[in-house]
């Protein structure tokens, strides 16, 4: 006589599994993606912390989590990821005791020249995108390493594709383009979570680190969430075209989360949308090499670490 095992259940974006009693920060979670993720993940029962450096955002963000998530648990921390100096202040203000999850998603994207820098004079993308993530992994590796099987989840893009690196100009001094240059920070995010799950493995810690990234997901085919946004009639029509290939932030957020929940999930995966990366519900994709480079990836590290002025242990020893 056999016994079958229990298959698994399909992975729904619509039935999560309960996380009552886990703790989530989600940097950027005020608006875009970032809003989603938090909204999705508020219905999980969860305390979800949003990561914003402006508290009137914040707290429109959290009223419309309230309104479609009752008894939601959320809350807000002024986090300014441009601030390298203001992090271990931030973290501290988090008082929590562990944190099962934080998902590096706060990112800005500039269109157009000039080249602008943060106050501690980096090139502001790189310094927001990819040091201010970088440095505030240090401060929360205590709690990180306090839950079991934490997980850092960063928001990549596709933008990081077709980019490559240059160490010699890592801030664009040389030459700036400002959509390459978002790229790229986007890119040294990706392999900066990558080798962060090389060296977590290498000092044998629980906590995971995992990359997903939303596909194309477009404002026209983001449901409304007003006053942090909004979608007129017209707008969707004209996009459902575009809809045959791309997406809404709504559906934009879904890997991020599956990576934030699913047990399933490994360290160094990399999770995004099913058809052709752009659209759909999430699987896990192969890392494109360039990614994964762990010459580059140690070499951006290094000069990260110097950059943003931390630990290059990041507190996981």
């Amino acid at each position: 006589m056999s016994s079958a095992t229990p298959s698994r259940r399909p992975w729904d974006v619509h039935r999560l599994p309960s996380a009552e009693g886990r703790n989530f920060l989600v940097t950027g979670g005020n608006a875009g993606i970032g809003y989603f993720v938090a909204e999705q993940l508020a219905a999980t029962g969860a305390l979800v912390v949003l990561g914003s450096r402006d508290p009137a955002k914040a707290d429109a963000a959290i009223a419309s989590i309230r309104s479609r998530v009752p008894g939601a648990h959320v809350r807000h921390l002024r986090l300014d990821l441009a601030e390298l100096t203001s992090l271990k202040a931030a973290v501290e203000r988090l008082d929590l005791g562990h944190l099962d999850a934080v998902v590096h998603n706060a990112g800005v994207a500039l269109d157009d020249p000039p080249r602008r820098e943060t106050n501690d004079g980096h090139e502001l993308m790189f310094g927001t995108n990819h040091l201010g993530h970088f440095a505030l992994t240090q401060w929360l590796a205590p709690l990180l390493s306090a839950a079991p099987g934490a997980r850092i989840v960063t928001v990549g893009s596709f933008a990081a594709r077709s980019e490559r690196l240059d160490m010699a100009d890592l801030q664009s001094t040389q030459d700036y383009q400002p959509k390459r240059t978002y790229g790229r920070s986007k890119l040294a995010q990706m392999c900066f979570a990558f080798e962060l799950e090389r060296r977590l493995r290498a000092a044998d810690s629980t906590v995971l680190s995992v990359v997903a990234h939303p596909g194309g997901a477009l404002d026209a085919l983001t449901p409304s969430r007003p006053p942090i946004h909004a979608t007129t009639a017209g707008e969707r029509l004209r996009s459902l075209p575009a809809g045959l290939l791309v997406q809404g932030k709504d559906a934009g957020a879904w890997p991020v989360v599956r990576a934030v929940l699913d047990s399933q999930v490994r360290g160094g995966q990399l999770w995004g949308p099913r058809v052709f990366g752009l659209r759909g519900t999430p699987r896990s994709e192969t890392v494109p090499a360039h990614m994964a480079d762990p010459a580059v990836a140690a070499d951006l590290w290094t000069a990260s670490a110097e950059l943003a002025g931390t630990d290059p242990h990041l507190g996981f020893r």
